[in-house]
């Protein structure tokens, strides 16, 4: 069973699908840490990923085919959830990317931090890791 939790934006979501280092490390912690989204990065994750394949002249069918592969490392956290938690987060998030919101609020619900390279969910009030630093919190729970 998992003893640690952290919240992953859609961007390091996006990482995990095109390369191997995001992914290594899903895979490798996967039973010690509770991989959570909320639902709508998944959402910007399936918007953007066929976009982002195609800029690369590579086939968006194929983006969603690894994507598919990644999903099962994570746990989507529905809107229901993490909603009494709204007001809070965009209050807290308001004056950088109000549309990052419900990651903040999903990561007050279950009071742990969000890995991310968006420097928006930087000072808001949680602790926050980044791809270059996130073994150190892999590291700290296995210790």
């Amino acid at each position: 069973m998992p003893s640690a939790i952290l919240v992953l934006d859609a961007n390091i979501i996006i990482r995990a699908v095109l390369g191997e280092r995001v992914k290594k490390f899903l895979i490798n912690n996967i039973e010690a840490v509770d991989f959570f989204t909320p639902d709508t990065c998944i959402k910007e994750v399936e918007k953007y990923l066929p976009i982002l394949f195609e800029k690369r002249s590579l086939s968006s069918d194929l983006a969603l085919d690894i994507f598919s592969k990644v999903k099962p490392l994570l746990q989507v956290v529905d809107k229901s959830i993490y909603y009494e938690r709204a007001a809070d987060a965009q209050q807290r998030i308001k004056d950088r990317d109000f549309f990052d919101w419900p990651a903040v609020a999903t990561a007050l619900i279950f009071n742990c931090p969000i890995w991310t390279e968006d420097k928006d969910f930087f000072g808001v009030g949680i602790p926050t890791w980044t791809t270059d630093r996130v073994h150190v919190f892999f590291q700290s729970i296995k210790n």
